[in-house]
């Protein structure tokens, strides 16, 4: 087992840590990666507190598989597996009404940010439109069916690569590759209704 500080273990060695019941490191693991836990899920869900319930559950999973965790990949690849299939059991959980906003805030953020790159001080009007987009956006992704939403947030917001997602989703290179044609379409489809 690796004896490297807390801190500086790679997140492999400290689950290996985690296996014998060593508390600080799994403390260590929930810091490094609870905030992407918890921004896949809100993405994906569009509510804050289901995320953070969420984000429990997944690092109770992580808790309790510990002894049997075996890095055959990056743990990161490992632990989107388990949000994913978290996030995909939570729609199915419960009945959802209405369109769900996901990822609104942080669309929002972006296209704040992106205003502030340009060097200018945004307009109310262009806040406004700003925010109208990512609401547009946002509700786009929501409609999309769970796979192609959960291919296109890792893709976009969580960066992977396609044989990351393939591996998170469970499916060949050549799947995410047709998910995210397929979402990319549907997108610009339901983009275009909104500025007609």
């Amino acid at each position: 087992m690796d004896k490297c500080p807390v801190g500086s273990c790679s997140s492999e060695a400290l689950m290996q840590r985690v296996a014998l019941g060593d508390s600080q490191a799994f403390a260590a693991l929930m810091a490094r990666h609870q905030d992407r836990v918890m921004a896949v899920a809100f993405r994906f869900l569009g509510s804050r507190q289901e995320a953070e319930d969420l984000a429990q559950e997944v690092f109770l999973r992580v808790w309790r598989a510990a002894p049997s965790y075996t890095p055959s990949a990056r743990f990161t690849t490992w632990l989107y597996a388990i949000t994913a299939n978290r996030c995909k059991s939570a729609l199915r959980s419960f009945w959802r009404t209405g369109v769900l906003l996901l990822g609104a805030l942080s669309a929002d953020e972006e296209d704040q940010a992106d205003l502030a790159d340009q060097r200018r001080s945004p307009s109310p009007e262009d806040l406004a439109l700003g925010a109208e987009r990512a609401r547009q956006v946002a509700t786009a992704l929501g409609s999309l069916p769970k796979t192609q939403r959960l291919a296109t947030i890792l893709l976009r917001y969580e960066g992977l690569s396609y044989a990351e997602i393939a591996e998170v989703l469970g499916v060949s290179v050549p799947a995410v590759e047709s998910l995210l044609v397929r979402a990319k379409r549907s997108l610009e489809e339901k983009l275009r209704q909104h500025q007609e």
